[in-house]
């Protein structure tokens, strides 16, 4: 597959609109968009309802980004995606999607490119309107242990110490974003996906209950 040199133009988070999911773990993706917002001083996001989205940009390193948090329910995302990348006449491959994932350890993050959905609906919808050549953050949440609780387990809450973890995750994230638009993704998913005790000059942020390795999204296999 080939893949593209030029950092992401465009960043969606999936999540689903309203207040009563503003806070569910279903909705990390647009958390983070928010964050990105106010890292990079980014003006107040404006919505569009033909393209059933929320957009503001932002400049990171000199490259002007688009954020953008669709405002169709998650598993109708795609649509929304497509329409954005047509409307600028660009291909999959210039977008990078951040979602929550069950399939990670609580307090991981990871980038990568392409893949299939793994059961995430806002993903399957994406892939199915524009194929799986795109990028994307993956935010651990972590797994309710039963598939019959996925459901109310993405829709609610996560407790204190989830959301921690989760939030400490995106900072590391974050952090990760200036690399991925000076040195490229590889760079970036090196520095996202080396334990803090591995890196030169990181501190390790620990946290109880979340070791080092889940916080950085070093699964205990790689």
């Amino acid at each position: 597959m080939e893949r593209a040199e030029a950092p992401p133009e465009l960043v969606f988070g999936l999540g689903n609109p309203g207040p009563d999911h503003a806070h569910d773990r279903h909705n990390a993706g647009f958390r983070f968009i928010d964050l990105l917002a106010e890292r990079y001083k980014a003006p107040a996001f404006s919505g569009d309802r033909r393209a059933q989205a929320a957009a503001t940009r932002i400049d990171i390193e000199g490259a002007r980004v688009m954020l953008i948090k669709p405002l169709a329910w998650m598993n109708s995302s795609g649509q929304v995606v497509r329409g954005v990348l047509d409307y600028f006449k660009l291909a999959p491959s210039a977008a990078l999607v951040v979602h929550d994932d069950l399939d990670l350890p609580l307090g991981a993050a990871l980038l990568k490119t392409g893949g299939g959905h793994g059961g995430h609906n806002g993903l399957r919808d994406v892939i199915r309107h524009c194929g799986p050549d795109f990028n994307r953050l993956r935010l651990g949440v972590g797994h309710p242990g039963d598939k019959d609780r996925v459901t109310p387990y993405v829709l609610s809450k996560p407790t204190a110490a989830e959301s921690k973890a989760i939030e400490e995750a995106m900072q590391d994230a974050l952090e990760a974003f200036d690399t991925l638009y000076i040195k490229g993704m590889q760079a970036a998913m090196t520095q996202l996906h080396t334990p803090a005790e591995d890196a030169p000059g990181r501190e390790s942020p620990g946290g109880e209950g979340v070791p080092p390795s889940r916080r950085t999204g070093r699964l205990p296999s790689q």
